[in-house]
C-alpha cells in the first residue's frame, strides 16, 4: 500500500516504514506530523482525488534535520571582469512514515 501526498509544491510517493525528506518543518524530533494532502491511494484499488481525496490522511514521525548537498551558484558576467560564486545547502526534515489511515 502506497499513497501520493503533497508538501511544499513537491508530491512524494510513501509507503509504511519508509523513510523520506521533506521541506525543513517547525516541529520537534519525535514528534508526529499528519499529512491531509493525500493526491492517492494504492490499496486493493487505487483511489485518485480530484485534486485531493477526503477523510485520508498520513501519519510520520520526526527523525532528523538536516541539510542537503552544498551547490554551487555562479554569476558571470563576460568583459565586465565580474565574478561572483555562491554556496548554498538546502534544509530537509527526516521522516519516518508510519500509518497510512482511511
Amino acid at each position: 500500500m502506497y499513497a501520493i501526498i503533497q508538501d511544499g509544491g513537491h508530491q512524494h510517493k510513501v509507503e509504511p516504514g519508509d523513510v523520506c525528506l521533506v521541506e525543513l518543518k517547525d516541529a520537534a524530533v519525535g514528534s508526529t506530523i499528519t499529512f491531509d494532502q493525500v493526491a492517492a491511494v494504492s490499496g486493493d484499488d487505487l483511489r485518485v482525488g480530484a485534486p485531493f481525496l477526503d477523510g485520508v490522511t498520513v501519519d510520520a514521525t520526526v527523525v532528523r534535520h538536516t541539510a542537503g548537498k552544498k551547490i554551487l551558484v555562479q554569476f558571470f558576467r563576460r568583459r565586465k571582469d565580474s565574478r561572483r560564486r555562491m554556496g548554498h545547502r538546502q534544509k530537509y526534515t527526516e521522516l519516518r512514515i508510519e500509518a497510512i489511515n482511511g
